[in-house]
C-alpha cells in the first residue's frame, strides 16, 4: 500500500501521540500504591504500545 504525504503525516503523528502516551502511562504506574490502580496503567501503557506497533506496521 503506498500512503500519500498527507496520510504519512498522519500516521507519524498518531505514533508519536501513543508513544508519548505509553511513556507516561507506565511513568504514573511507577508512582502508583494502589495495585489496581498500577495495573490498570500498565494495561492501557501495554495497548498503547500495540497501538503504535500496529501503527508502525503501515511505514514498511
Amino acid at each position: 500500500m503506498k500512503l500519500n504525504q498527507q496520510e504519512l503525516q498522519n500516521l507519524r503523528h498518531l505514533i508519536g501521540i501513543h508513544s508519548i502516551a505509553e511513556k507516561k502511562l507506565n511513568e504514573y504506574a511507577s508512582q502508583c500504591s494502589d495495585s489496581q490502580v498500577k495495573q490498570m496503567f500498565q494495561e492501557s501503557a501495554r495497548s498503547a504500545a500495540q497501538t503504535r506497533q500496529k501503527l508502525m506496521s503501515f511505514l514498511s
